[in-house]
């Protein structure tokens, strides 16, 4: 039967046209339905078979696994990364978004870290929630380094950065090496300095020879706040120098504009974290992002270039797929 061949004004056609309407519209129940009806479950049954067979309901399949593989290979195809772009309801709230995240995450990057390897650590809400969904894989001569300090006027940062060291030491039985300076120094020459200092300079080292480094990306604007954000790590002054330098993320405290730029940004000059360019220089550079409110972030870490494997919630990725490119 077509629906040429059903009369739309007959009472059928119209009670299946409701029943339709109400089951795959607003996911009522057949039970609640027939109550609205005022007639049976096998009625109301019997009224969606109708409007299938009808065409008053056209049923298309999506699979979830070809929309997951086709946002994959765009983009691999349109920023040259390793995509892994993880299922996630639309509806489903921005931390438990983050958690789906971390997890599928930490099993993916658990298959990415082997023995005698140098692994960079970013602190942040994003790698801390990796670090809690880690399994465990015993690994040898494997060392893990901070990329950038977390201390400010208020707190030192170590218990913040050494528990998420410290996590991914004990998941993979590595060695930690902390980076105990300021996230942002108050003036750059100190932080000249300091890089002198031989203790520091060890770290620096390490971080320079690294097999891969493992990050979330800060946004300002992000629904789930970012560490460095959400913190006390900025004056009033240095939150309108990120507005006026345009700055829609940072990778280690280390910010960049919507292209990819960093150039004129004056707390890099301060920042403890690595350079764009020193990251780029990292052979395998994993980041982790979850949630659309960190899309403009994603777009200029990609224009950037410093990722290369990127694990990211389904709709973030749509959204990223579905803007053109600058």
């Amino acid at each position: 039967m077509t629906i040429e061949t059903v009369d739309p004004s007959s009472l059928k056609a119209r009670d299946a046209l409701r029943a339709a309407q109400l089951y795959y519209m607003q996911d009522l129940t057949m039970e609640t339905i027939a109550r609205e009806l005022h007639t049976s479950r096998s009625s109301v049954s019997r009224l969606l078979s109708f409007a299938r067979e009808a065409g008053l309901v056209q049923i298309s399949i999506h699979s979830p696994l070809d929309l997951i593989s086709r946002l994959q290979h765009e983009l691999q195809d349109r920023y040259g990364v390793t995509a892994h772009v993880v299922p996630v309801p639309d509806r489903t709230s921005d931390v438990d978004r983050l958690e789906r995240v971390a997890l599928s995450a930490a099993r993916i990057l658990t298959t990415l870290v082997d023995s005698n390897m140098r692994i960079g650590l970013a602190w942040g809400s994003t790698v801390s929630a990796v670090a809690r969904h880690l399994p465990q894989k015993k690994t040898h001569n494997t060392h893990l380094v901070q990329l950038n300090g977390a201390a400010n006027e208020r707190t030192s940062g170590i218990p913040y950065a050494g528990e998420i060291l410290n996590r991914f030491a004990l998941a993979f039985g590595a060695e930690a090496h902390q980076f105990s300076v300021p996230a942002l120094f108050d003036d750059p020459a100190t932080k000249e300095a300091l890089w002198r200092e031989r203790s520091i300079r060890r770290v620096l080292e390490l971080q320079r020879r690294l097999d891969l480094a493992v990050f979330g990306l800060g946004s300002p604007v992000a629904t789930v706040p970012s560490h460095v954000y959400a913190g006390d790590y900025f004056d009033a002054r240095d939150r309108r120098e990120l507005a006026e330098s345009g700055v829609v993320g940072d990778v280690a405290t280390v910010f960049y504009r919507a292209d990819g730029s960093d150039e004129g940004i004056g707390l890099n000059a301060r920042s403890s974290g690595p350079s764009l360019e020193v990251l780029r220089g990292i052979p395998r550079r994993f980041c982790i992002v979850s949630g659309v409110s960190k899309a403009r972030s994603l777009g200029g870490a990609l224009a950037a270039g410093v990722i290369t494997d990127l694990v990211v919630d389904e709709q973030t990725a749509r959204h990223l797929v579905d803007t053109p490119s600058a």
